[in-house]
């Protein structure tokens, strides 16, 4: 057996226990720090990474738009990553929610007091309005920030820029 294997599978296994996987319930809670090594581990693939909550209505909206898009593109190495901004201590609150009404919907929930430190991985100047969605290339850049509820069309429009 060559050192090459164990090697690879000591690194695999700690890549797992570094970052959070999303739960089988669909919400996990995620620190600024996790949430960069979510991120880092998707690179290679393009991410819309969405920032959510369950008071604003245009996210609601926007959702099942944002999961179809994924469904769609998945295949072409496109990965929908979603944020909760909710209050982390209203964790069983937005599972609860999520299940009831975007139950295909999986989504980190920040487990930070502020809502930009989490944030801040990607964008050090967000400005905390929702939705907020960022188009991150294959190399792990954000490529363009989206504020505000777009249509699904809208979205194939900008990922389908990153994909060429």
């Amino acid at each position: 057996m060559s050192l090459r294997s164990p090697l690879a599978a000591l690194a695999l296994a700690l890549a797992a226990c570094a970052s959070p996987a999303l739960a089988d319930d669909g919400l996990q809670m995620a620190t600024a720090q996790e949430f960069a090594q979510v991120l880092a581990a998707e690179r290679g693939r393009v991410v819309v990474l969405n920032l959510w909550a369950t008071w604003c209505t245009p996210c609601l909206k926007e959702i099942p738009d944002l999961v179809e898009l994924e469904r769609e593109l998945a295949a072409r190495g496109v990965k929908l990553l979603a944020v909760g901004m909710d209050d982390p201590e209203e964790r069983d609150r937005v599972e609860a929610f999520r299940k009831e009404h975007f139950p295909e919907f999986r989504s980190y929930l920040r487990n930070e007091l502020e809502m930009d430190t989490l944030v801040s991985v990607v964008d050090p100047a967000w400005n905390e309005l929702l939705p907020t969605t960022y188009l991150i290339d294959r190399d792990g850049k954000v490529a363009k920030r989206i504020q505000g509820k777009r249509s699904l069309e809208a979205f194939r429009t900008e990922v389908a820029a990153l994909l060429d």
